[in-house]
């Protein structure tokens, strides 16, 4: 074993002749134990948030999204199906149309965006699990039907079990129109309503999905689709598949992923993120302070021994190696204390869900999902603010020492 952790590992657990560097020591080993923990907890939280969040849009975004760059609409259907087909781990295509248009139910009125899904849609999505009213039907017969925001369900006054109003969608008519009746310059499609769905303001107060055959029909685009919408078999191949995609495709279609699409998002949660991890690192450094004077005393208390390792031809370096290992094992001690703690805590959670929420949130209890870099950067940062710590008082008072007993 070597020599200087032997001595130093010694130090730690042997008492003392002065109580305060015990209870020095150990606080300073709770304080550290304590903070990684917090780190530890709130990290995996704030990453469970986050997966929360994500898995809430992809009941209404997909994995991977196709969209034109320099038109609006695209016609071209077999020849990018054949691309798409091509490309292996894609797992379900879907085509939609995305346009503004105003919605009328009696005298109100609202101005929507107009989402025309196919078939394909609810298994690529998961959409139907949004719906807090109604079903989810689209098309029945000769019948079309539209599920709302519950937004848009709110400012219209709208009842899914009342068949007989009619809700009317417009939308401008492309080209030139001459007539004296205001009407003839849009396009006109009656729906019923089969549900409502809500996910946040963003959506409640924004979509109504109809079918895409009923939407190419509304804004005058037979064949027409504003949008691809793809789902991968497996999400380890998303980033591959999406630069394989954007090759084929070149630069007229932009590919995004779920997290591109909503990026201002996703950038805000990774924001708060750091900065919830720099505040704790602020933390984890005031906490330190305890080792500094730990060692000091230390120090202080075994300046015989210092002297009498001195005098045994003991070097400058591995009296200093002896103090600096202390530090280290002060530390250590704590950060792997602080990493178990904080990883029964978060299983403990994750297992018997003891932090809840009330019944009318999205998700019952807390989310947590740990992940192992931020368990290696916490060990890191813990480990080296530890070792600064320590610096300072061995090198300063093992060379005062070291200078009185040469005297």
């Amino acid at each position: 074993m070597n020599l200087s952790f032997f001595i130093a590992k010694r130090y730690l657990i042997s008492k003392k002749s002065t109580n305060a560097i015990n209870i020095i020591s150990w606080i300073s080993i709770v304080a550290i134990t304590i903070t990684t923990a917090a780190l530890v907890i709130v990290l995996s939280a704030m990453n469970g948030l986050t997966s929360v969040v994500a898995d809430l849009y992809h009941a209404m975004e997909p994995d991977l999204k196709i969209t034109p760059v320099n038109s609006k609409y695209i016609y071209n259907q077999k020849s990018i199906s054949d691309k798409l087909i091509a490309i292996n781990g894609i797992k379900g295509i879907s085509y939609s149309i995305e346009e503004n248009a105003l919605v009328k139910l009696d005298d109100k009125q609202a101005v929507i965006t107009v989402k025309g899904v196919d078939h394909e849609f609810k298994s690529l999505t998961h959409f139907d699990t949004l719906i807090i009213d109604g079903k989810y039907i689209l098309s029945r017969g000769q019948q079309n039907y539209g599920i709302f925001g519950r937004g848009i369900a709110y400012k219209l006054g709208l009842n899914v079990n009342d068949i007989v109003s009619p809700i009317s969608i417009y939308a401008p008519k492309r080209g030139k129109i001459e007539s004296f009746n205001p009407e003839d310059a849009f396009n006109r499609l009656s729906i019923s309503p089969a549900g409502i769905f809500t996910l946040n303001d963003d959506f409640d107060f924004k979509f109504v999905l109809i079918d895409l055959k009923a939407a190419q029909q509304l804004f005058n685009c037979p064949n027409g689709f504003s949008s691809i919408e793809l789902t991968v078999s497996d999400n380890d191949l998303l980033d591959g598949i999406q630069h394989q995609l954007q090759e084929k495709l070149g630069p007229s279609f932009q590919v995004k992923n779920r997290y591109q699409l909503n990026d201002v998002l996703f950038k805000t949660l990774k924001t708060e993120k750091l900065w919830t991890f720099l505040i704790l690192a602020f933390i984890l450094i005031i906490a330190t302070f305890n080792i500094i004077g730990a060692l000091t005393m230390l120090i202080i208390e075994k300046k015989k021994d210092i002297q009498t390792l001195y005098s045994l031809g003991a070097s400058q370096t591995l009296i200093r190696a002896i103090f600096m290992q202390e530090g280290i094992l002060i530390t250590s001690v704590g950060a792997l204390s602080g990493l178990f703690l904080g990883l029964s805590i978060c299983l403990i959670q994750q297992n018997f869900h003891i932090v809840t929420f009330d019944e009318q949130s999205i998700i019952p209890y807390y989310p947590i999902k740990m992940q192992v870099n931020d368990f290696i950067w916490i060990l890191i940062l813990v480990l080296t603010i530890g070792f600064l710590a320590a610096i300072y008082p061995v090198r300063v008072f093992t060379k005062n020492n070291l200078i009185h007993s040469n005297r």
